[in-house]
């Protein structure tokens, strides 16, 4: 579905099924941000042919954390053509206790390398400047996906609406999560695109959520 501009919006819905929300940026970009569980990328391209977008047309594969309800579709990717991000941190994690995760829900970590290592600051997708920000709290390596052009965050599973990400899994600190939600809330923003959960518009509304989930969920976490 196109929400705004060049954004299009994936919504994972099925209640009795995990996977995430994912995510596309046209225009120039061309970026598909968290593909979800492998199982479930064919009926995403689908959803996305309706809008009138091929899987030829993705260049960027962009992950939030390597957690497999988003990652693990990064495989169905030739990275021969399109480059698949995760940040440096998580692509370590990955190797170690991230990767083990996969096994104790009883799938397959990719078979893959990850060809666009990502860092902490600005990066060039297409004409856009991005800002990858480093989110540590749900895993080691998370991050958010910042456009400065559209006040748009797209936030993984740092924050959702009236709820945060988990930390129980191994790489999870609540007191990390603290700091990751308290630096998102001091962007600019108009839109929130959380991994899960639906999506937050408009800047009273986002600055409400960070607010109820400070005053409200912070001496939980």
């Amino acid at each position: 579905m196109r929400l705004k501009n060049d954004i299009y919006v994936y919504e994972w819905t099925n209640a009795f099924e995990n996977n995430c929300n994912s995510y596309y940026i046209g225009g120039s970009v061309q970026a598909l941000i968290d593909p979800g569980l492998t199982g479930y990328v064919p009926d995403l391209l689908d959803r996305m042919s309706a809008d009138g977008i091929k899987k030829d047309d993705i260049r960027y594969v962009i992950n939030t954390h390597s957690h497999p309800d988003h990652f693990q579709g990064s495989e169905v990717f030739d990275q021969e053509k399109v480059r698949v991000g995760l940040h440096t941190k998580e692509i370590e994690f990955l190797k170690g206790e991230g990767g083990e995760l996969y096994s104790l829900f009883g799938i397959n970590a990719p078979r893959m390398n990850v060809n666009f290592p990502l860092e902490e600051g600005d990066v060039v997708l297409g004409d856009q400047i991005f800002k990858i920000i480093l989110a540590p709290g749900h895993s080691p390596g998370s991050i958010g996906l910042y456009w400065p052009g559209q006040k748009a965050l797209f936030c993984g599973d740092v924050i959702f609406d009236l709820s945060v990400g988990r930390t129980d899994f191994p790489g999870g600190s609540g007191a990390l999560l603290k700091e990751s939600i308290l630096s998102f809330s001091k962007l600019d923003l108009e839109w929130l695109l959380p991994g899960h959960m639906g999506i937050l518009c408009g800047k009273d509304k986002i600055k409400d959520n960070f607010n109820i989930v400070v005053q409200s969920i912070f001496l939980y976490i």
